[in-house]
């Protein structure tokens, strides 16, 4: 996993606006405001479900501290579309399809719910990781724990340190 101070990794990932699919690079979000990415495995699941409604009920908060928030997922645009509308997510959500995004943060599970006989390889574990403006990781987080949430009053506590 990176680590802090470190220069976050670019990519390129696939969205659905009101406008249609489009591709959302990091880099060209770097220095129009902190940067809050959350990892995690899949959707329509149910902790990623409460992760992610619970952050769009308080996203203001996050607004208010200069802070971007993007869900990532496995899953493809489409199903994340659904998913956004079924359970009221409004945070923007990132398609890592190809797992290029957390193999790159270093959170691709080698194989996901095993125990299972199911295999995922290359599904995020659940992770944060703030980037400030100048692109740097300021905090991260990932557990191999799927059902661990991220530690939301140390991330606000960063952003309000950059703010």
């Amino acid at each position: 996993m990176l680590t802090i101070g470190t220069k976050a990794p670019d990519f390129t990932l696939s969205t659905i606006t009101a406008e249609g699919p489009k591709r959302l690079t990091l880099f060209s979000e770097i220095g129009k405001n902190n940067i809050l990415l959350l990892f995690v495995p899949a959707a329509f699941t149910s902790v990623c479900t409460a992760e992610f409604c619970e952050i769009s009920k308080g996203i203001g908060s996050f607004s208010s501290l200069d802070c971007t928030v993007f869900g990532i997922s496995g899953d493809s645009p489409f199903a994340q579309k659904e998913w956004a509308a079924k359970e009221g997510i409004t945070i923007p959500l990132l398609s890592d399809y190809e797992h290029t995004a957390a193999k790159a943060y270093g959170v691709a599970y080698e194989s996901f719910l095993p125990e299972l006989g199911l295999g995922f390889g290359g599904v995020a574990k659940r992770s944060a990781f703030l980037i400030d403006r100048a692109g740097l990781i300021q905090y991260a987080e990932s557990s191999d724990d799927p059902k661990q949430l991220p530690d939301f009053v140390a991330i606000k506590a960063k952003l309000a340190e950059l703010k």
